[in-house]
C-alpha cells in the first residue's frame, strides 16, 4: 500500500450508487483525505458546489444516471480548478475509456477495483495537480510583474525563484534598472548572471536590441581589443576593412562583458578610459568616439582578491563595482529547486514535443538532496536529459542522469552544514540518530521562521511526515 503520509491534504468526493463499493472506498481513504459521499449526480453537485473538491472517484452508470453527465457538470463550476476526475466502471471498454478522457476524466479504472492502483492513481494525480499549480502560480506573478513594471516579457520572469535571497535580487534589479548605474554581477558559474544583465537591460528602458554580449574569456587579448573597440582598416595584418566594435554596436543600448576577471591588464586600462570618458578609440585610429552604453559585467572571480594580488587594477574595480549583484549558488537557495524543475520540465516537454510528465516523488527528493555545483544551468541540464529519457507516466531517477543516482546524500549535502553536526558525523561512537534528525528538522524550522510548511520543503518531506517526526520527537 502507498503511504499517503508522503502526500499533501487532499479532499475526495466518491460517487456511486452501490453503498459497499462507496463505503469501503471511504473507510479505506478516510485515514488520509477527507472524504464525502455520494449515490447520485445531484447529491454529488451539492457537494461540489459547497466543497473545494480535489479528486473526483465517480461511477459510469449509477442507476439512471451517467457518469460522464457529472463529469461534464463538474467541469463547469466556477471553483479555482475543477476537480480531478477518475471514472470507475464494470463495464469498461477501450471506446468508453477514450470518451472519458476527451470530456476530462484524468484516468479510467474498471471494477473489481484493486485499492493499490486506485491509491497510487489518486496520489499520481494530486502530485501532477501540485506541479501544475505551482507553475500557473509562478506565471501568474510573472505576468503581475510585467504588468506592474511595464517592461520587457524577458526581465525578471527568466530568474525564477521565491527564495528570500531571489526575492532580493529581483528588488535590486527593478530598483537599479531605470538608473544609468554600472552593475557588477558576481557568482559561480551556472547561476544565470547573464540572466541578470538581460533583466537590468529589459527594464532599462533602452531599447530591446540594444543588448550586446561579449564573452571576454573566448578571446585573445588582441583579438578582444578589436571586437570591444573596432580598429580601423590596415590596422593590423589582416585587417581588410574597418570595424566597428562591440561599444559602437551597443550605443544607446547595454553591453554585458561576461568573465571580466579575464581581461588583460593593456585592455583594463582602455575599459577605465571608456567607463571614465565615454569614448572609444579603434585600434588604429586617434579619434575619438562618443558612446553611450550602460555598462554590466560579470565575473566568477573574486575581483577584491584580484586587486589585493595585482592582478586587476583596483580603479578599475571601483568603477566596475558601483553596483554589485551576487548571485547565489543553488545549494544556498534550496527552496527554488523543484520550482525552477519544473519550470524547464515545462520548457523542454514543449521543445522536444513530449507529453508532459511531472517528476516522481523520488525524483523530486533526489533534485532537492543534490549540490548543484554546476548551479542552474546542471539542474537546467538534468531536467532536460530527464524528459528525452522519460517512457513512463513519470521522471523517475532512472530517468535523470547517473551522477545525480551516486551523489544522493541529502543530510549532508543540504541541512547538515553546521561543526557541530559534522563533529557527530566524524565520531561514529557518539553518533545518535535520533539527535541528528531533531537538529535538523530544527535548523529547517529555524531557517523558515517556524512555518512548517516551508521546513518540510526544505526537508524533502510532507507537512504531514514533519507533524508526525516532531510528535515522536
Amino acid at each position: 500500500m502507498i503511504d499517503f503520509n508522503e502526500s499533501s491534504d487532499a479532499v475526495l468526493l466518491i460517487v456511486d450508487d452501490e453503498k459497499s463499493t462507496r463505503d469501503g472506498l471511504r473507510l479505506a481513504l478516510e485515514d488520509n483525505f477527507d472524504c464525502y459521499v455520494a449515490s447520485d449526480i445531484r447529491e454529488a453537485m451539492n457537494i461540489l458546489k459547497s466543497e473545494k473538491v480535489d479528486l473526483m472517484l465517480t461511477d459510469l452508470r449509477m442507476g439512471g444516471d451517467n457518469g460522464m453527465d457529472l463529469l461534464d457538470q463538474a467541469l463547469t463550476l466556477p471553483h479555482p480548478h475543477a476537480p480531478i476526475a477518475i471514472m470507475m466502471t464494470a463495464y469498461g471498454s477501450v471506446d468508453t475509456a477514450v470518451e472519458a478522457m476527451r470530456r476530462g476524466a484524468w484516468h479510467f479504472v474498471t471494477k473489481p477495483l484493486n485499492l493499490d492502483e486506485v491509491e497510487m492513481l489518486i496520489k499520481r494525480a494530486l502530485r501532477g495537480r501540485k506541479q501544475e499549480t505551482k507553475i500557473v502560480k509562478l506565471e501568474q506573478e510573472n505576468q503581475q510583474l510585467r504588468k506592474d513594471t511595464g517592461k520587457s516579457p524577458h526581465g525578471l520572469e527568466r530568474l525564477i525563484g521565491s527564495s528570500p535571497a531571489m526575492a532580493q535580487i529581483h528588488q535590486m534589479i527593478t530598483q537599479i534598472a531605470p538608473t544609468k548605474a554600472t552593475v557588477l554581477v558576481e557568482g559561480e558559474s551556472g547561476t544565470g548572471k547573464e540572466l541578470v544583465a538581460g533583466a537590468i537591460h529589459a527594464m532599462s528602458g533602452r531599447p530591446a536590441d540594444k543588448m550586446v554580449t561579449v564573452n571576454c574569456a573566448a578571446l585573445s587579448p588582441q583579438l578582444l581589443e578589436s571586437e570591444l573597440f573596432g580598429h580601423e582598416k590596415g590596422a593590423f595584418t589582416g585587417a581588410s576593412q574597418k570595424r566597428i566594435g562591440r561599444f559602437e554596436q551597443a550605443s544607446g543600448g547595454t553591453i554585458f562583458l561576461d568573465e571580466i576577471g579575464e581581461i588583460d591588464q593593456a585592455t583594463q586600462v582602455k575599459l577605465l578610459r571608456v567607463l571614465s570618458e565615454k569614448t572609444i578609440e579603434r585600434v588604429g585610429s586617434n579619434t575619438q568616439v562618443k558612446v553611450d552604453v550602460r555598462v554590466v559585467t560579470a565575473t566568477n572571480k573574486n575581483l577584491r582578491k584580484m586587486v589585493a594580488k595585482g592582478d586587476f587594477r583596483e580603479d578599475l574595480f571601483f568603477r566596475l563595482n558601483v553596483v554589485k549583484i551576487e548571485m547565489p549558488p543553488l545549494r544556498k537557495r534550496s527552496e527554488d529547486i523543484i520550482l525552477l524543475a519544473n519550470a524547464f520540465l515545462k520548457e523542454f516537454t514543449i521543445e522536444n514535443k513530449r507529453e508532459e510528465k511531472p517528476l516522481s516523488d523520488e525524483a523530486a527528493n533526489l533534485l532537492q538532496n543534490y549540490r548543484w555545483p554546476g548551479n542552474v544551468r546542471e539542474l537546467r541540464t538534468a531536467i532536460e536529459h530527464g524528459v528525452v529519457m522519460s517512457n513512463d507516466s513519470l521522471i523517475h531517477p532512472k530517468h535523470l542522469p547517473s551522477f545525480l543516482l551516486k551523489n544522493d546524500s541529502s543530510l549532508e549535502n543540504n541541512v547538515i552544514t553546521d561543526a557541530e553536526t559534522k563533529n557527530s558525523l566524524a565520531k561514529p561512537a557518539d553518533f545518535n540518530l535520533s539527535a541528528l534528525e531533531k537538529m535538523t528538522i530544527k535548523r529547517a524550522l529555524d531557517h523558515s521562521g517556524g512555518n512548517r510548511t516551508t521546513a518540510a520543503e526544505l526537508l524533502g518531506i510532507s507537512r504531514r511526515t514533519l507533524h508526525r517526526k516532531l510528535k515522536d520527537l
